[in-house]
């Protein structure tokens, strides 16, 4: 199995000659903190040597539970929001059938992911869909307050217990937790749910290798320990002791800080396959509530190719020179497709005929990738050989490595998130919730007085 590799030729043209290189030394710097962990946030660098630390057995405690839930349910409902969803999510939606739920897959149940949103017609129609199945959830929230998980969660519970009674309920429901603490975790207690432990030095984003991707996955059908062994493979690759020349997470680290002081704001983050769109979706969660603090950061952004060129194409081949691309490039596509013949060729097209549908898309990857370098967008390119658990793996512990280093040369603390607690604030103050009724006075008037 190959690992990951990164061509950043089409960055450095951009650049200062040494201008990656000057990084070398605040890199080492870097992991040296995260290694000793010196860095701010220390207490969440849990992830830092999770793959290696994850054994067998608890791998197989994982896979015992997501059989169970597999065994008994039509539909397994995921309720969590941001990094209690997104890496789950972008592993399934990545290395499952796109048309699963159309297919009707005998062998996997349904996943279905709630709990990330309060809209109200998503929710309503998710219930009635229950209604005819027989489901099971997995409730993920470390406070087991978070509004969107435990609205959704309290909705789903009273659902199921309704449908095949509390006894039968309680068999269907799993909570990823808090070890001791927490309203998820009293609930669960009390009600007698199987558990797993959210680790207390893991933040959200970065808690795909914990329970709270693993299991989601497991359920889906997918392969943990390939996931795993995948991300323990690259966590060598980027180790401490690996020279930074051939080390993938400190280089491309390194290149996107160069670029980010040559004045490229802004990160896209590229590729072909939809498959990965939703991997996109978590990189962003990733880094920015990572990096976006104390007025710095690069935004992160994400195009899926090569629908995207017929939306945003344009402004990034002539718009503002404040952006670079990052292409995750997939070398073998897991299925065979030849483009036919067709006598009258009214579409002009028999000149691909014979030629494999991933022919075409590679050279519109390639074509596209010339163009935007010629038009002034910096290009960062990671290959990976094909999308299997194995290279996903690789492909997570790359970009957290990366973004733990990265959040150090910027110098911000990469594993806190205070900005998010500002909309929860308002929403609070205006729902008048108990507790906030100073707020609710404050932002009352201030409503008043615009």
């Amino acid at each position: 199995m190959k690992n990951i590799s990164l061509d950043i030729t089409k960055a450095q043209q951009f650049l200062p000659a040494g201008a990656i290189m000057a990084f070398k030394d605040k890199v080492a710097q870097a992991q040296k903190g995260l290694e000793e962990g010196t860095v701010p946030g220390n207490d969440f660098l849990g992830w830092l040597h999770l793959p290696s630390s994850i054994t067998p057995e608890f791998l197989n405690e994982v896979k015992a539970c997501a059989n169970t839930l597999r065994s008994k349910a039509d539909v397994v409902v995921i309720a969590g929001i941001g990094g209690s969803y997104l890496g789950a999510k972008a592993v399934i939606e990545g290395l499952s059938n796109t048309f699963a739920w159309l297919v009707q897959d005998k062998k996997n149940p349904v996943i279905v992911f709630a709990g990330n949103n309060i809209g109200e017609d998503y929710l309503a129609e998710l219930t009635e869909y229950l209604k005819t199945k027989t489901f099971a959830i997995i409730n993920i929230s470390k406070s087991g307050t978070t509004t969107e998980t435990a609205l959704t969660f309290r909705l789903l519970k009273t659902q199921l217990e309704a449908q095949v009674g509390k006894a039968a309920a309680k068999e269907l429901i799993v909570a990823v937790t808090d070890a001791k603490k927490g309203a998820a975790r009293m609930c669960a207690d009390k009600e007698g749910y199987k558990t797993f432990v959210i680790p207390d030095n893991v933040g959200g984003r970065f808690s795909v290798l914990t329970p709270v991707g693993l299991l989601p996955i497991a359920c889906a059908g997918i392969d943990i320990d390939q996931l795993v062994a995948g991300a323990q493979a690259m966590e060598k690759q980027c180790g401490i002791n690996v020279p930074f020349e051939e080390n993938p997470a400190a280089l491309y680290a390194a290149t996107r800080n160069a670029l980010y002081a040559a004045g490229k704001k802004i990160e896209i983050l590229i590729n072909y396959q939809p498959k990965l769109h939703f991997y996109a979706e978590w990189w962003k969660q990733l880094y920015g509530e990572s990096e976006g603090k104390d007025g710095k950061g690069i935004f992160p952004a994400s195009c899926d190719f090569t629908t995207d060129l017929h939306s945003m194409g344009q402004w990034i081949q002539d718009g503002e020179r404040t952006i670079f691309e990052t292409c995750i490039s997939v070398e073998n596509p897991e299925k065979k497709l030849l483009f036919p013949s067709d006598e009258e060729n009214l579409d002009g097209l028999n000149f691909l005929a014979g030629k494999r549908i991933d022919e075409v898309n590679k050279n519109a990857e390639l074509g596209t990738r010339l163009a935007h370098v010629d038009g002034g967008v910096p290009n960062i390119l990671i290959s990976i050989e094909r999308l299997d658990a194995y290279n996903y793996g690789q492909l997570i512990y790359f970009f957290e490595i990366g973004c733990g280093i990265s959040g150090q040369l910027i110098g911000v603390n990469a594993f806190n998130q205070p900005g998010v607690e500002a909309y929860k604030k308002n929403m609070f103050a205006l729902l008048e919730k108990p507790g906030y009724e100073e707020e609710t006075k404050a932002i009352r008037a201030k409503l008043a007085a615009e």
